[in-house]
């Protein structure tokens, strides 16, 4: 627990709480409507506030609808005259991505969108969205197995098939259920900042940033030949990352040609050796960044991107922020100790 922590005090909230509604559709996942309630819906006793920091309701199309490929039914729920209230739109996935949402759907998308709410999608409530106009032009994701269909329905929107979010702005979009966690604490990050955030993972039981992207989910054949699994070569090096480690470095630990190392790594990661290597190291310098490390040119040495000039020049490229404002969005507060 970070020092001087809302443990043991009340924090008094000055303005009403922000109002979230979650569309309830036809065949709605039930985990990511889960997902939503468990992000905004909970009282957070264990930050010391006096009032919740989300009003979150259910709303649907239908007095009824059913859930779950028809194995339950939901009831008591609001019509979808609360999206007009909300400040942000949560839209679920279905698994029939195929079949039109009814009019009456997207037409509350439309209006939410139309006043200035931001919506966001879980997983393929991204299709959604796509139907509804909002996309078109746009950078979203949606789940990797539905990555072709959705080109196809929906050639205008800029897809973005191997990341965990894509955050537009007013628009928001996750790739998967799991990913809607990823998704939602970065919202909860931007309107409550880092450290309640990171109270929120924690009570999840969820890791406030994961790595990577949906690419290190996708289905890929089982190699022929288990033990050249890359896996022992990028557990090795992410041991070293502050050695000064080269392709070659890495080829030779493998006992192939820099060549062959090229082909593995485009086969089973869909990448380079030296840009997975850059962003490990990037990863890396976020980390220490995150945990309070202020001093430029130590995250430059412990991560192994050599200069503070470096560092900064990846960490801008890779997540669109300089280290000082990465650590103003991600650190810790200021003159608080985080216990790693």
């Amino acid at each position: 627990m970070a020092q001087g922590s809302s443990q043991g005090r009340t924090r008094a909230r000055k303005s009403p709480p922000h109002r979230v509604a979650v569309i309830v559709d036809e065949g709605t996942n039930p985990f990511e409507v889960g997902v939503a309630t468990e992000l905004f819906g909970l009282p957070r006793p264990e930050l010391g506030l006096s009032a919740p920091l989300y009003e979150v309701t259910l709303c649907a199309p239908a007095r009824e609808v059913r859930m779950n490929h028809g194995f339950f039914t939901l009831t008591g729920v609001a019509g979808l005259g609360a999206v007009d209230r909300a400040d942000t739109l949560v839209v679920p996935g279905r698994p029939d991505n195929v079949v039109p949402r009814v009019e009456a759907v997207l037409e509350a998308v439309r209006r939410a969108h139309a006043r200035g709410a931001r919506v966001m999608s879980l997983c393929t409530g991204s299709f959604a969205l796509a139907e509804a106009g909002l996309l078109d032009g746009r950078r979203a994701t949606t789940h990797w197995m539905w990555a072709d269909i959705f080109r196809e329905l929906h050639p205008k929107v800029l897809l973005e098939p191997d990341v965990l979010f894509v955050d537009e702005g007013r628009i928001l979009t996750a790739a998967g259920s799991a990913a809607a966690l990823d998704l939602g604490l970065h919202v909860v990050r931007q309107d409550h900042g880092a450290e309640i955030a990171n109270a929120v993972s924690r009570r999840l039981v969820f890791a406030a940033h994961r790595d990577g992207g949906q690419r290190q989910f996708v289905e890929r054949p089982v190699p022929s030949v288990p033990d050249e699994s890359l896996a022992p070569l990028l557990a090795w090096a992410q041991e070293r990352l502050g050695e000064p480690l080269t392709v070659a470095d890495l080829a030779a630990r493998a006992a192939v040609s820099p060549a062959t190392l090229h082909r593995r790594f485009r086969a089973e990661l869909g990448t380079t050796p030296l840009a997975w290597l850059t962003g490990e190291r990037v990863a890396l310098a976020c980390r220490l960044i995150e945990r309070g490390e202020e001093r430029l040119d130590v995250v430059a040495a412990l991560s192994g991107l050599g200069s503070a000039a470096n560092l900064r020049a990846r960490v801008r490229r890779e997540t669109g922020l300089s280290p000082s404002a990465y650590r103003r969005r991600f650190g810790p507060s200021a003159g608080e100790a985080v216990r790693v």
